[in-house]
């Protein structure tokens, strides 16, 4: 008696320091959260998970009842298994099977007193509920370690074997109600992974160790267990059974804080860097002489005050008897066909700047009429609206810089060429049409 009483006031003092040390436990389990969102929908999460046990049963329990006298621990392997259909963090509902046997010594049994008692059980099922504690708590809002309790109700198959005065005789097998209590503490080592660690207590019918004790008096057997639980389901999904909704919920916040303040950063980064430039500018647009060049360009600093200057900012030298020289460009209806035939014979690759050789003769014939009356020439290219505007203004761009360039080959002066894109600014027609979107892929020639 005094070896049993020791035996269990270490395994309750060992138990209490367990459950003291572990509700000190603040590690974090982001992955039982990953992908959730506050209030969330139960399809974001593993429901379903199987588990298996093994652990060692007797007629003992650590709180030292029900024990009708079987003192003596005799240690029998158990083993179990359950499914479980977890409705909320905190609660599921699991069907058990627990096998095994258990035996228990009496021994101050006297002559005409059961002695020894083993009763084996092929199966047992039962219905439970299972709270789990850590998933509701708002300090420990996401942690590692995971006390639970799970109380239910089930039919216990046992066949009883006593021995009375050294005689051993054998009961028929029966069927009866037991409520198993089970709690212990689960340990989300790995996503949809938990270790348990739990003891169970089992209250069978009076029948169960072969010594009738009263119409209210039930036997009493534990079972000392470890094992794993495994979430069924899509893997890349937490598992209801190990997620917490203050977790989700701090987790959901904490990601927007840090988008909103990433955010923030680019913005005072950003405008930082529009300010630096804006002073730069400021200084490089500085005119310290007052003569309307900025000093970035002035090539001729501390001009006094009145002179006029060049572009460069240096004194333009004084003209006597300047005579203005005023040359009028007349352009004529002939000049004008001979423009005209250009634009109309004027051809490219397809979305290229390459001028076709068909266009070439019209094209020579502007260059012609160029160098002879020294005329200028705007050109100015345009798009229709297919494609980004980006794209759309770089084409333009380059097919009227194109024919600039054929035409300078030719002997034009390039200084009196001007050529500029609209891309799709500048249509003529409607871009709803082929025909529409035909004419505004052009380029135009303007002669002064």
């Amino acid at each position: 008696m005094g070896n049993f009483n020791f035996k269990k006031n270490v395994a309750f003092l060992g138990l209490s320091f367990m459950i003291g040390g572990l509700s000190m436990a603040q590690a974090q389990n982001t992955t039982t959260i990953e992908g959730t969102t506050p209030l969330g929908s139960e399809t974001q999460y593993r429901t379903w998970s199987i588990g298996v046990n093994a652990g060692l049963l007797n007629q003992g329990n650590i709180f030292g009842f029900n024990q009708d006298g079987f003192t003596k621990l005799e240690h029998n392997v158990g083993y179990s298994a359950y499914i479980k259909k977890q409705l909320s963090p905190s609660f599921g509902i699991k069907a058990q099977y627990l096998g095994g046997k258990v035996g228990g010594t009496n021994e101050d049994a006297v002559t005409g007193q059961i002695s020894a008692f083993e009763t084996k059980m092929p199966w047992s099922a039962a219905l439970s509920g299972e709270w789990t504690m850590a998933n509701t708590n708002w300090r420990l809002f996401n942690s590692i370690i995971k006390p639970y309790a799970a109380i239910g109700l089930g039919a216990l198959n046992f066949e009883t074997s006593t021995t009375m005065d050294g005689m051993v005789s054998t009961a028929e097998k029966q069927t009866k109600l037991y409520v198993p209590v089970d709690f212990g503490f689960k340990f989300a080592v790995a996503k949809g992974i938990n270790l348990d660690l739990g003891y169970q207590l089992n209250w069978a019918n009076q029948d169960f160790d072969g010594k009738p004790a009263g119409q209210y008096k039930n036997d009493l057997f534990s079972y000392a267990h470890a094992g794993i639980e495994i979430a069924l389901g899509n893997g890349s999904k937490p598992a209801l059974n190990n997620s917490n909704p203050v977790a989700t919920l701090v987790n959901d916040y904490t990601a927007k804080y840090d988008d909103l303040k990433a955010e923030r950063d680019e913005l005072v980064a950003a405008n930082n860097a529009l300010k630096s430039q804006m002073e730069t500018l400021n200084q490089e647009l500085q005119d310290d002489d007052g003569d309307g060049v900025a000093n970035k360009y002035d090539k001729c600093p501390n001009t006094p005050a009145g002179v006029k200057v060049d572009g460069a900012g240096c004194p333009l030298p004084e003209m006597k008897n300047e005579t203005r020289v005023i040359e009028k460009i007349v352009v004529t209806e002939e000049d004008r066909k001979v423009v005209d035939e250009a634009i109309k014979n004027l051809e490219f690759d397809l979305s290229k700047s390459t001028i076709r050789s068909t266009s070439f003769p019209s094209l020579n014939r502007v260059a012609s009429l160029l160098i002879e009356k020294n005329f200028s020439l705007k050109l100015a290219g345009h798009t229709d609206n297919t494609g980004s505007m980006q794209v759309n203004m770089r084409l333009s761009k380059e097919r009227a810089e194109a024919v600039k360039a054929y035409l300078v080959s030719k002997g034009a002066n390039a200084s009196r060429i001007e050529a500029t894109g609209y891309g799709p600014n500048q249509p003529i027609a409607t871009n709803a049409t082929a025909e529409g979107r035909q004419a505004n892929r052009r380029v135009e020639f303007t002669l002064y």
